[in-house]
C-alpha cells in the first residue's frame, strides 16, 4: 500500500493565496517526515479552488526540499502547455531529482485557460492525444518531429534525454513514470492503449473505479500488451483523509470547513464558451467524500483504503489532507496518517 497526499493549495474563504501554498509547502514537508510515499500536485488558473497555476513549478520547489518522498502533477493541464515544454520539464525534474518525479496529464475542462493561454476549445476537446503522444515521444525518443494536426515542426534534438538516468517505473520506461487522469471511457481507453496508469477522481467510489480498473485493462489486452503490463500497472485513487479519535469528529470538521472552500471555489470557474453548468451542492459533496474516503479514526482509515485496494486492486492513493483549511490541523493530519494509519496497513 502506498499512501500519499494530493494537495490542492486550496484558498479557504478569508485566506490570501500565500497562506494556501505555505500550508501546500509545509504539508509536503510534513508527509516526509511521516514516511508517506508521495505528493500529489494540482494546478488551476483564475480560482480559489486551487492557487498553484503551475503544477512542475510547484515540483521542482518541492523535490527540492526533500530527499526521499516522490512528488508528481495531478495534473499538469496539456491544453494549457506546448507538450514538448512539458515534457522537457518533466525530463529536467526527473534527472535533477534522481528519478522521483511523477508527470500526471489530463485534458482539464472547458474553461476560460482555454482563451487566455490560447489553446482554445478545439484543444481540449480533440487535440489531446496528439499532445499526450508528443509528450511520450519526448520522454522516449532521442530526436522527435512534429508531425500532428496542431504540433509540426522539424525534427530535433531531445536535450535533455530522460533516459539518461537509467531509473523509471519499468525497464521498458526509464524516463518519469506518465500518469493519466481518467474521467470516462474514452480516456480510459486512451491510457489503456499507452499503457499508462490512470489518476481516478476522488468524486468515484469504489465500484466506478472498479469498473474502469476493468475496461483498462480489457482494453490493454485488446491493445497488445503483455499480461505483465496489464496487471502491474500502478494505478492511482485519489481521496480525501481526515482522522480524528471520535467516530464522528472528522467528518463534523470537513463538513464545517469545505462547503465554504467548495462554494468559493467551484463558482469562480468560467467556460470558454458560455456552456451551462451545473454544480455540485457543497455540503451534499463533502457528506458524500467523507463517505467514500477514510474520513474517522485510524482503524476505520485504514479499513477503508483496505477496502478499496480489495474491490479496485488499486494500491496507490492520493488523498487531500488540507480540508480543515488550516495549517496546523494539516500538518496534524499528515502526521497521523503516517503514525496511526500506516501502521494498520502493513
Amino acid at each position: 500500500m502506498r499512501i500519499g497526499t494530493f494537495v490542492l493549495a486550496a484558498q479557504f474563504p478569508g485566506q490570501g493565496p500565500g497562506e494556501a501554498l505555505h500550508r501546500a509547502v509545509r504539508s509536503t514537508e510534513a508527509a516526509e517526515e511521516s514516511g508517506l510515499d508521495s505528493v500529489w500536485l494540482a494546478e488551476h488558473h483564475f480560482v480559489p479552488y486551487g492557487v498553484c497555476p503551475s503544477a512542475t513549478t510547484l515540483a521542482a520547489l518541492l523535490l527540492g526540499r526533500t530527499r526521499s518522498i516522490r512528488v508528481g502533477t495531478a495534473v499538469s493541464v496539456l491544453p494549457n502547455h506546448h507538450p514538448v515544454a512539458l515534457a522537457e520539464q518533466a525530463a529536467l525534474l526527473h534527472l535533477t531529482s534522481g528519478g522521483r518525479f511523477s508527470l500526471g496529464v489530463g485534458r482539464g475542462g472547458p474553461w476560460v485557460d482555454l482563451e487566455v493561454f490560447g489553446g482554445g476549445l478545439d484543444a481540449y476537446e480533440n487535440g489531446f492525444p496528439e499532445a499526450l503522444d508528443l509528450v511520450l515521444d519526448w520522454l522516449r525518443e532521442p530526436r522527435v518531429a512534429g508531425r500532428g494536426e496542431r504540433f509540426g515542426f522539424r525534427e530535433v534534438a531531445v536535450v535533455p534525454r530522460a533516459d539518461e538516468l537509467l531509473e523509471g517505473p519499468g525497464p521498458d520506461a526509464p524516463g518519469p513514470e506518465t500518469v493519466v487522469a481518467c474521467t470516462s471511457p474514452k480516456s480510459v481507453r486512451l491510457a489503456a492503449a499507452r499503457a499508462l496508469p490512470m489518476l481516478l477522481g476522488m468524486h468515484c467510489g469504489d465500484e466506478e473505479k472498479a469498473e474502469m480498473v476493468a475496461l483498462w485493462r480489457t482494453a490493454a489486452r485488446e491493445a497488445g500488451h503483455p499480461p505483465e503490463v496489464v496487471e502491474g500497472a500502478a494505478h492511482v485513487s485519489a481521496g480525501v483523509a481526515q482522522i480524528a479519535d471520535g467516530a464522528g469528529d472528522a467528518t463534523e470538521l470537513l463538513v464545517k470547513t469545505m462547503p465554504g472552500w467548495l462554494r468559493q471555489g467551484l463558482d469562480a470557474h468560467v467556460t470558454v464558451d458560455g456552456r451551462h453548468r451545473v454544480m455540485r451542492d457543497p455540503v451534499a459533496y463533502t457528506e458524500l467524500l467523507c463517505g467514500l474516503h477514510p474520513v474517522g479514526t485510524p482503524r476505520l482509515a485504514a479499513d477503508r483504503l483496505a477496502a478499496t485496494a480489495e474491490r479496485t486492486g488499486i494500491t496507490r492513493f492520493a488523498l487531500l489532507v488540507e480540508g480543515s483549511g488550516d495549517l496546523a490541523a494539516t500538518e496534524e493530519n499528515v502526521r497521523r496518517l503516517g503514525a496511526d494509519v500506516l501502521p494498520l496497513l502493513t
